[in-house]
């Protein structure tokens, strides 16, 4: 296990929190960086400008006391914008640019953004050059293999990425027409690995410290990205490095670290969001947390009883009076 650079910025190991819109905010962030992640990278943001002002943007944009090298995701399908886009969040505290050319989802691929330019390699090149020699922080892309199983270009593109001079890529190992369903598959990444010099991360149902082992084993990539697994688990970080450097198992968080982690977090939620946007944004965490296999009490009835309180004094109170009081 050892270290990686993406430009300057010394990646320290290679566990790394994947992004997800609409999950992996500042706090969630802060959260997995706290608790092992040695990367995070920001949530999506459109390089359409004009929705700067949009509190979705600026809650996306925010930036304040979190570990860097900030990474921050930008999405779109024409160059000029996405030169645009990187320079502003540059001069806003982007150490680090991250391509999306990953996302599967319908509202992002119909605008030719996202997982949808694998289609188009020579707009894949151009976006990538464009945004490189515009900026001076490293520039990364994040992929899929291709559009779909007869069109899996990830070879070509990332030969691509590193000729425009892109330092790092991203992959996930499903095709835009899988979204999320099926299997990741490896193989290809470890081709693309063996094609370029530049660090390749591999992404995908990656949920386990020995997946992460044999991911890393089979692509010979330089770091694995964990997403939905992180989710209610950001002890996952910590317990992947662990095994990675030792073959051993952490023992999991208890009854009462849980709690007491998910009582801290949803606070942070609170605090970031403010009470009423927190308070909805909170429901999505606890009932990922309350899955936990940790937790001995009736989770069942624990999460409906907290998805109907409407006040985030309240839902922090429920928490602190049925859950960790009782851990203690």
């Amino acid at each position: 296990m050892s270290a990686f650079f993406i430009g300057p910025y010394a990646i320290p190991h290679p566990v790394i929190l994947a992004p997800m819109a609409g999950v992996t905010d500042r706090p969630f962030r802060q959260l997995c960086r706290e608790l092992g992640a040695a990367y995070a990278v920001s949530e999506m943001l459109s390089c359409d400008l004009s929705l700067l002002k949009t509190a979705k943007t600026q809650y996306r944009m925010n930036h304040d006391g979190e570990p860097g090298p900030i990474a921050v995701q930008i999405a779109g399908s024409d160059p000029g914008a996405m030169v645009k886009a990187a320079k502003h969040n540059i001069d806003n505290g982007a150490q680090i640019i991250d391509i999306n050319m990953g996302c599967p989802q319908k509202k992002v691929a119909r605008k030719n953004c996202g997982s949808a330019l694998l289609a188009e390699p020579q707009l894949v090149a151009e976006i990538c050059q464009r945004v490189v020699d515009a900026v001076d922080v490293p520039v990364t892309l994040k992929t899929r293999l291709g559009i779909d199983e007869a069109h899996k270009n990830i070879i070509e593109i990332a030969q691509i990425a590193e000729s425009s001079g892109i330092q790092a890529l991203f992959i996930h190992g499903r095709t835009k027409a899988q979204k999320y369903q099926g299997e990741s598959t490896f193989d290809l990444i470890a081709e693309a690995k063996a094609t370029i010099n530049i660090p390749v991360i591999a992404n995908g149902d990656i949920e386990t410290p020995e997946q992460a082992k044999q991911v890393l084993s089979l692509t010979q990539c330089d770091g694995i990205m964990v997403g939905r697994a992180a989710q209610g688990n950001p002890w996952i970080f910590q317990q992947i490095k662990h095994f990675l450097a030792t073959g051993q198992h952490l023992p999991s968080p208890k009854h009462k670290e849980v709690i007491k982690v998910m009582y801290e977090h949803i606070n942070n939620l609170h605090g970031f969001y403010g009470p009423e946007i927190g308070l909805r944004i909170a429901r999505k965490h606890i009932k990922w947390f309350l899955k936990n296999p940790a937790l001995n009490l009736d989770m069942d009835n624990t999460t409906r009883s907290l998805m109907k309180i409407n006040s985030a004094e309240e839902q922090l109170k429920f928490i602190d009076q049925n859950l960790l009081r009782r851990a203690a």
